[in-house]
């Protein structure tokens, strides 16, 4: 009896372990995308790592490192404001896989929509997001993102 609830402890010590991780992987992408939706670059920026590769299956190809990710954010902020629309993002079906080196592996389903002026909005892009999280003065941070589009998988 005294064993089974030792492993039940255990069990649920591991439980509530992975949901504090889930939450705060959870909160991680709600406020990047938050950042990201508002344009603020080098604030979005920062959540990279500084040696972080954003690899975009996508015509424009892998954007390496902190400086190429602000660069890139503020080319799609600009044709945005040129299109006369809002762009934003939505992230769900969030998979959380810790690692025993501390990072965490996450794979996620992210939609890219824009609403333009006076209209409905869009679905633009229906993406999968795989990410490796690590922490980085006491923060987590992308290492590596690997976005698919679903049109050119």
């Amino acid at each position: 009896m005294t064993v089974e609830m030792v492993l039940a402890s255990e069990r649920t010590l591991q439980g509530q372990e992975f949901a504090a991780l889930y939450a705060e992987a959870q909160q991680f992408y709600a406020l990047q995308m938050q950042i990201l939706d508002a344009h603020d670059t080098e604030r979005w920026a920062g959540t990279f790592t500084e040696d972080a590769v954003f690899e975009l299956l996508a015509p424009a190809g892998p954007v390496p490192a902190r400086a190429g990710l602000a660069r890139y954010e503020r080319a799609g902020a600009a044709a945005q404001r040129l299109a006369g629309s809002l762009l934003n993002h939505w992230v769900g079906m969030l998979d959380v896989q810790p690692r025993t080196d501390g990072s965490l592996h996450t794979r996620c389903s992210a939609l890219l929509y824009a609403t333009p002026t006076g209209a409905g909005s869009k679905i633009l892009y229906v993406c999968v997001m795989e990410d490796v999280l690590v922490r980085s003065r006491g923060e987590w941070r992308i290492a590596h993102r690997r976005v698919i589009r679903d049109d050119l998988a």
